[in-house]
């Protein structure tokens, strides 16, 4: 039975991985910016540098699932700096954080935007950095590791496309306009998107968590990345409505602003160390991905 604590665990992937740990017995403590509620939750404020270090004793592993969605608000200067600020300094303070406890295992979150607009170019962790403000804030926030992996700690980057999940995330935004029959490509649709089931993102995290062969970049992300129309096309087929709508790119662009750069350019993105690490995806496809994520209507 492993301990492992979780910052960001309130979120789509990490209040999932706390059932997932518990439902195997595993010990979770929950690492939250108020005041702890029982002794299997630890407050730090990181914006002030304070976490509890002594609470961390014991500890097999860290999981960093910290930030803000980077589509919860239309792109402003503020909300980009918010973006990175909920991500760079948290982070910072939990390496120093685990440095110290002596806890062996960081996997900290970070995204497949690492790698930029990839067009059709296959891209795995041997790949260098894109460009563009995604790139940056993911270089960034990988770099904030930094403290614990010179410590010794195994520093897992687990860069993470798209979640299908049945509830919340893209689909819960997606799946209604789907449902009415709007769903639509977005620009020409020749955009990779590289997707991951939420059942074999849990998967791939616990997976990290117990491999010691694996450290540095991992990408969790399906092994068959898809364009945006195959995407559209798939989910249309999985909720049984047409989709032959196609949404313009200056109108994606009126109306997300710079955010609509990350909808419009992507990554086809390929998980190298999960599978090399022999790690079996459920989904394999997105086919399967979707049915598994649209099986059950989504709660109310």
């Amino acid at each position: 039975m492993a301990k492992v604590a979780i910052a960001g665990s309130s979120g789509l992937i990490g209040s999932a991985l706390v059932s997932a740990l518990r439902a195997a017995d595993h010990r979770v403590l929950r690492i939250v910016r108020r005041a702890p509620a029982n002794d299997a939750e630890v407050r730090w404020d990181p914006e002030a540098g304070l976490i509890d270090v002594d609470a961390l004793d014991g500890v097999d592993a860290v999981v960093n699932m910290c930030g803000i969605g980077v589509g919860d608000r239309r792109w402003s200067g503020a909300f980009k700096q918010n973006l990175r600020d909920s991500r760079i300094t948290p982070t910072e303070v939990l390496s120093a954080a685990v440095s110290v406890a002596g806890v062996p295992v960081l996997v900290n979150a970070s995204g497949v935007g690492y790698y930029g607009d990839s067009r059709d170019q296959t891209v795995d962790e041997s790949s260098s950095a894109g460009t563009g403000f995604l790139a940056q804030l993911s270089r960034d926030w990988e770099a904030a590791t930094e403290s614990a992996r010179q410590s010794g700690v195994r520093v897992v980057l687990a860069r993470t496309g798209i979640v299908l999940a049945p509830s919340g995330g893209a689909l819960g935004r997606l799946r209604p306009l789907f449902s009415l029959g709007l769903g639509a490509r977005l620009g020409n649709g020749r955009q990779y998107m590289s997707w991951i089931s939420l059942e074999d993102e849990v998967r791939a995290l616990l997976f990290a968590i117990a491999n010691d062969t694996l450290s540095g970049p991992v990408n969790l992300t399906g092994p068959a990345p898809v364009t945006n129309a195959e995407f559209t096309a798939a989910l249309g087929r999985a909720l049984r409505r047409p989709t032959p709508m196609l949404l313009p790119e200056f109108l994606v662009r009126a109306g997300l602003g710079e955010f609509a750069d990350s909808l419009l350019t992507g990554q086809r993105a390929i998980p190298a160390a999960l599978e090399e690490a022999g790690f079996q995806f459920r989904h394999n496809t997105i086919g399967e991905a979707l049915q598994y994520a649209t099986a059950h209507p989504t709660p109310l």
